[in-house]
């Protein structure tokens, strides 16, 4: 009988962890599309946060947030802390580096999408950077020799349709076009797409990585973070290192800019857990859960989105395509190679 209570409070345990960390990350994908859209567009007196710095600074959230993980699993002792930390990273110089790659791809990805929120409305971002699910879909079966089934075929085309039904041209979109500089539409286009490239390919890379060896995810996160704030300072330099000169490396910093930070470096440690915790098909209810919140709170809220039938069908079939790429039928079928 107490084996039979502790097997059910395990059970329960479980399916808490795992509903909690969806919920999460509904919460941190919504809000930190809406937040960095509407801090974006603020106007405000005196300079505009700095995205570049951002980064930075979410990067270093994010190291300390994993140190502290890793400070908790080895039972909060400092010196185990240290330990690990010395055996895992100092004197495992080559699988640090390893690391760089992915780290690199993922800054430019996180400098993208303030890009892409600086030129396009939060619904229309939300839905289109679902493509990440086709590339990250197209480097699994290229990288990983992946398998993908019939159902996973079928929601990649279904996707790629939703999409371009979502960026299909309206009349509200052409006098929203009209208020806004020339081809910033464009622009924000490009650096959504771009982000969704880059993300499949780090993705990928990270999770070839994580299976070829036995380092925690909380580890292989700091040695992300640490090449992500190396790569970010030096964007910093190169394309705002007047500006920071000038008025500072926080400038323009206000409270919603932290929260926009503390968001964005939130992302990767959420997502790690709903890997651990979660299935595909409950992360598909959470994205497509986020994008019906991102799309009512911009028309809403933000006012700087008008939706139409096509896009409405665009979204209906880009939710759709989540949920079916998730699907995996009891009586497996026969899976099909790119």
């Amino acid at each position: 009988m107490e084996r039979l209570s502790l097997a059910n409070e395990d059970k329960t345990m479980s399916a808490n962890l795992k509903y909690l960390s969806l919920g999460i990350l509904v919460f941190q994908t919504t809000s930190l599309v809406l937040t960095m859209r509407y801090s974006r567009t603020l106007k405000e007196e005196g300079p505009r946060y700095l995205s570049s710095t951002a980064v930075v600074v979410a990067e270093l959230l994010k190291i300390m947030a994993c140190i502290l993980l890793v400070y908790k699993d080895s039972k909060c002792s400092l010196r185990a802390l240290n330990r690990i930390l010395h055996d895992e990273i100092l004197n495992k110089p080559m699988e640090t580096l390893k690391l760089a790659i992915p780290s690199g791809i993922y800054t430019l990805q996180n400098n993208l999408l303030y890009v892409a929120l600086s030129n396009l409305d939060a619904a229309t971002y939300q839905v289109t950077y679902q493509l990440k699910i086709l590339t990250t879909a197209l480097f699994s079966v290229s990288m990983l020799s992946k398998k993908l089934g019939v159902y996973q075929w079928l929601s990649l085309v279904i996707l790629m349709t939703g999409v371009a039904f979502v960026q299909w041209p309206s009349d509200s979109q052409e006098l929203n076009s009209k208020e806004l500089s020339a081809g910033s539409q464009f622009v924000g286009l490009m650096a959504v797409l771009t982000a969704c490239f880059s993300s499949g390919f780090a993705g990928v890379y990270f999770e070839k990585i994580l299976k070829e060896t036995k380092q925690s995810v909380w580890i292989r996160n700091i040695q992300l973070g640490f090449f992500g704030s190396i790569f970010g300072l030096m964007g910093v330099y190169v394309y705002d290192g007047e500006l920071v000169s000038k008025n500072g490396f926080f400038q323009g910093y206000n409270r919603l800019t932290w929260i926009v930070v503390v968001l964005q470096a939130l992302g990767g440690l959420v997502i790690a857990a709903v890997i651990k915790y979660a299935d595909n098909i409950l992360k598909g209810f959470a994205t497509s859960l986020s994008i019906i919140l991102s799309t009512l709170i911009s028309y809403f809220w933000l006012q700087d989105f008008v939706p139409t039938s096509v896009f409405f069908l665009g979204a209906i079939l880009v939710i759709t395509a989540t949920f079916l790429y998730g699907y995996d039928p009891k009586p497996a079928g026969n899976p099909t190679k790119a």
